[in-house]
């Protein structure tokens, strides 16, 4: 693995020992990690706009324009999800009781299996 930028849809304040939001197009901002060569080498916060402003898709936009590869969410509905694969953005389960660093870290130890059209749910 190179360089690679994972986002975490993330509660307040954000960062490696946010909790991880339920609700990835809802959350109050997305952590973003750039790893590289399995490492996390930097993180950052990106605020999420309203739910209303573009609905579920807004998101998927958001995080393209800034270059993310990764999203690791909870779940999510179909609508979204086919927007990331059309953005070119890899969808991964994330563990909802561990933090933000823990599920990059995880990602980044391959340990997280990749969402498919069969594992994605109602809620987003």
């Amino acid at each position: 693995m190179s360089k690679t930028l994972v986002a975490v849809p993330s509660m307040n304040p954000g960062g490696m020992e946010a909790q991880v939001s339920g609700h990835f197009g809802r959350c109050d901002l997305y952590t973003i990690a750039e790893i590289e060569n399995g490492n996390i080498v930097s993180n950052t916060t990106l605020d999420n706009p309203p739910h209303v402003e573009g609905g579920c898709l807004a998101p998927v936009q958001l995080l393209a324009d800034r270059g993310v590869q990764v999203l690791i969410a909870g779940g999510m509905g179909m609508r979204p999800f086919m927007g990331f694969q059309q953005a070119g953005i890899d969808v991964f389960q994330g563990n909802p009781n561990a933090n933000v660093g823990e599920n990059i870290n995880a990602f980044a130890a391959g340990r997280l299996p990749q969402f498919s059209m069969s594992s994605t749910c109602g809620g987003h």
